[in-house]
């Protein structure tokens, strides 16, 4: 049996399905090309039929892509397979997905037709696809709820009318891993002509099953899978693929099969895909959550400083992530704040671990999560945490018009002085408002990440700001909470800034000491 498994990416097609806004051509072709870069065998790019916007996209994406092979939807109707085939013209090579249910339930309350029925609709209309293309594809939708005579049996006049791929989908994600693998061995011992066809799956993940259940399927003899990037899709979602590529490399020793996906891609398709589609990954996601290669327990830092491999089963930049932070929380142990003190290039001699770890516990206990410069003010500076911050928001105006020009104006309370600033710019308030703080300080700065979450809900809802920063080559988080979210971006900035000063008065004391022991 062939060893290598075929990615097949619905990404375009079943993903898209669940968003909440239709993408644009230029936003499909985007994706797409993310899509081929990382190497996925098939991607279906469409359901041509559904409308003109989804028949121009594939035209788009159909000249476009070259090292994979592209793929339409389309129902056992005449015209849905000739809008597939005349959609993909463009494409030196294709395929035709065809799908019609073949379980009692979806035949008798759906499709008000007998099983006799349904194979002749599917043979007639895979004889109609055969004129675009010899690559058709079929699915059986609501295979796991077939009966297992009746999938034998289209099963095996599929194939001989042509068909080289048969998908065998768990539509409503009603089946368990090894319920799911007895299908796809049944279906090898008894179609007579299954060595002709590639057995593919195609599931959903009602019950969370949908990575473990393509698995089993793989290990039971199936050779393509059917998922999305993030696993986005039709109520719970798809396989995520990227779950299951990485289970196929991990354990190939268990599986014994590979893939031909760009590892190295899988990060920056993710965060592409995410964000085209506006689908936040969840931070505990598999693979390419931002927790996924994240450690806060003081065990296992211990364990990743001495050995990653202690607690990662992945190498982060496997899947193209170039760097990884331990979480320094009150979780954290001594060598998490001593691994963090030696990486900004401090000696063990510059401070008291002992004392460091004493109050670096204390303010994670009050913030939660503690950074590099924050372990830098609390081994430098002698008032800790409980001085009054450098610089505070007295107020603020903000004068917006819509498609137009903001104006704002501050007044910024540097240390014992008051300093008051303006800025007109046309990128929006919050960008006005920002503009204005840091013509006062005048630290140079790149914002990287600009995050709103609204805490609560109705009118009284806070508005909660996270953002972070690069100040020479170095990075800096802010977080602001307020109803208005103006205000709350302010904080946020303000929050980056006395950060920012911190790290600067950390740096003069450390240069009057070095001064002072080179005399």
């Amino acid at each position: 049996m062939n060893s290598k498994v075929i990615i097949f990416d619905t990404t375009l097609r079943d993903g898209e399905q669940a968003l909440q806004a239709s993408l644009s051509v230029k936003e499909k072709l985007q994706i797409a090309l993310s899509l081929e870069k990382s190497g996925v065998d098939i991607m279906e790019i469409g359901f041509p039929i559904s409308s003109p916007g989804d028949f121009k996209s594939i035209q788009t994406i159909s000249k476009k892509i070259k090292n994979s092979r592209i793929c339409s939807l389309a129902r056992c109707v005449e015209k849905d397979i000739d809008a597939a085939g005349e959609a993909m013209s463009g494409s030196d090579a294709f395929r035709i997905h065809i799908f019609l249910a073949t379980s009692t339930l979806h035949m008798e309350s759906k499709l008000k037709k007998n099983f006799n029925e349904i194979i002749d609709m599917a043979i007639f209309s895979v004889k109609k696809a055969l004129r675009y293309t010899d690559d058709i594809e079929f699915s059986c939708e609501d295979a796991s709820r077939t009966t297992m005579d009746n999938l034998c049996r289209i099963v095996e006049k599929l194939i001989k009318s042509g068909v080289k791929t048969i998908n065998i989908p768990d539509t409503v994600g009603y089946s368990i891993p090894n319920e799911l693998s007895s299908i796809i061995k049944n279906l090898f011992e008894r179609v007579p002509n299954i060595h002709k066809s590639i057995i593919s799956v195609h599931c959903h993940d009602d019950l969370g099953m949908a990575v473990g259940n393509s698995i089993s399927a793989i290990q039971a003899g199936a050779r393509q899978i059917e998922g999305t990037i993030n696993g986005i899709g039709e109520r719970a979602g798809n396989t995520a693929l990227e779950e299951v590529i990485m289970a196929i490399k991990v354990r190939e020793d268990l599986l014994g099969v590979s893939t031909n996906i760009n590892y190295k891609e899988i990060y920056r398709t993710s965060q592409i895909v995410s964000r085209i589609c506006n689908m936040p990954i969840p931070s505990n996601k598999a693979i390419v959550g931002s927790n996924a290669f994240a450690h806060s327990s003081g065990i296992h830092q211990d364990g990743v400083l001495k050995n990653r491999k202690n607690y990662e089963i992945i190498e982060p930049s496997s899947i193209g992530l170039k760097e990884v932070k331990l979480n320094l929380t009150s979780r954290s142990g001594r060598a998490a704040v001593k691994y963090y003190m030696d990486q900004m290039g401090y000696d063990k001699t510059d401070y008291n671990i002992d004392k460091l770890y004493t109050d670096f516990l204390k303010l994670a206990d009050k913030k939660g999560q503690v950074f590099d410069y924050d372990l830098e003010s609390l081994a430098f500076i002698n008032n800790k945490q409980d001085h009054l911050e450098y610089f505070c928001l007295k107020f603020f105006s903000v004068q917006s018009i819509s498609n137009g020009l903001s104006t704002a104006s501050v007044k910024l309370l540097c240390g014992k002085k008051i300093h008051t600033e303006s800025s007109t710019t046309s990128n929006g308030p919050v960008d006005a408002i920002y503009q204005a703080l840091n013509r006062i300080t005048c630290f140079p700065i790149i914002l990287q990440k600009f995050q709103l979450v609204a805490k609560g809900k109705g009118k009284d809802a806070l508005g909660q700001v996270d953002i972070l920063v690069e100040h020479e080559k170095r990075e800096f988080h802010g977080v602001g909470l307020a109803t208005d979210i103006i205000e709350s971006s302010a904080q946020a900035m303000i929050n980056v800034l006395n950060n920012i000063w911190k790290a600067k008065q950390v740096n003069k004391q450390l240069k009057i000491l070095k001064k002072f022991k080179k005399n």
